[in-house]
């Protein structure tokens, strides 16, 4: 989820806290465990710290480690230590309990959209993305909005927040739903594919469509009950063996951008003197354009001259993001 939410939902879980008697009972615990239900549901995003570093540090590693069960178990401990000593007297077993459940909720819902995490890390470094919920759910976020105006006007935090949790579950519950009978709603007219992967908008049964078969790849979008394909694509193999490519894929930009999208194609083209290797993301067609993409710049002799990873929007700005790289 975007960051906006994880914050609300964050707060939402300190109001459902007070059904806690060791909560509700004493000021300082509430306050303590507010705070640290706040820095449990955005810790994990932390890493975006990496952007400074660069695209590929960032795409490789963003929603991995700080999300995997390692770091879920720990982040609590890790807050108390900063927080439990402004709060003298709390009590840290129901503090870490509620800062945990904070920090787990927080990688549950990032499960549910199409960027995905590294939560089952280091069992497993496959991506776990599904594809149901929006990054950002206008719904989610204004139900948790209707349930501070109602803490505020009523005073009943616990109750309300119960309230609203129990409503998310069935909204989880009901996109689930749809995303599956989307799902089959596609292989009933593409039943050659392999594998589909949805990414929801903001609309309920609007989805961007991008899907593959043994020969082909296919990219969509479904509005209510309409699939409407955009791109069909030959769906061709890397040459291992070609030089081009063996050298491409040497790229940090290339590993990163490989290590994270599960459906791509690629070309090689010449351009300007040099070679041009590009991979380009299918899942996140817009504005006429495929925006995340890895290109690559190799002289005549295929040693690497520059490149990139990441969205960009025109390729007038890819070019000049090139060459900014080609000169550092």
């Amino acid at each position: 989820m975007d960051t906006a939410t994880h914050v609300v939902m964050g707060f939402g879980l300190a109001g459902l806290a007070t059904l806690d008697p060791a909560v509700a009972a004493d000021p300082l615990t509430f306050h303590a465990v507010m705070l640290g239900a706040v820095a449990g549901s955005v810790i994990p995003d932390i890493d975006t710290v990496l952007k400074l570093k660069n695209n590929a540090a960032y795409i490789r590693n963003h929603r991995g480690m700080t999300h995997s069960l390692p770091a879920t178990a720990l982040w609590p401990f890790i807050i108390a230590a900063f927080l439990l000593p402004l709060f003298p007297g709390t009590d840290a077993d129901t503090f870490l309990f509620w800062t945990l459940l904070a920090v787990s909720f927080h990688v549950f819902v990032d499960i549910f959209n199409a960027y995905g995490t590294q939560a089952a890390r280091p069992f497993r470094e496959k991506w776990i993305a599904l594809g149901i919920i929006n990054i950002f759910d206008p719904f989610i976020f204004s139900l948790h909005l209707m349930g501070f105006v109602i803490w505020q006007t009523s005073g009943h935090p616990g109750e309300t927040f119960a309230t609203v949790y129990a409503v998310l579950i069935g909204y989880y519950i009901l996109r689930t739903v749809q995303h599956r009978r989307t799902v089959r709603f596609i292989k009933d007219r593409l039943p050659a594919l392999t594998n589909i992967y949805l990414s929801p908008t903001l609309h309920w049964s609007h989805y961007h469509v991008a899907a593959e078969s043994a020969d082909h790849f296919y990219v969509g979008k479904i509005e209510g009950r309409q699939l409407k394909l955009i791109d069909t694509f030959d769906r061709r193999p890397i040459d291992p063996d070609n030089e081009i490519v063996q050298s491409a894929m040497c790229d940090k930009n290339v590993r990163a951008f490989l290590s994270f999208s599960p459906i791509y194609r690629w070309e090689i083209r010449e351009q300007n003197g040099r070679f041009v290797m590009q991979f380009v993301d299918l899942r996140y067609f817009t504005r006429g354009m495929y925006p995340f993409t890895a290109t690559v710049w190799l002289n005549k002799k295929h040693v690497v001259e520059s490149s990139f990873t990441g969205w960009v929007y025109s390729e007038k700005k890819l070019r000049r993001k090139l060459v900014l790289a080609q000169s550092k």
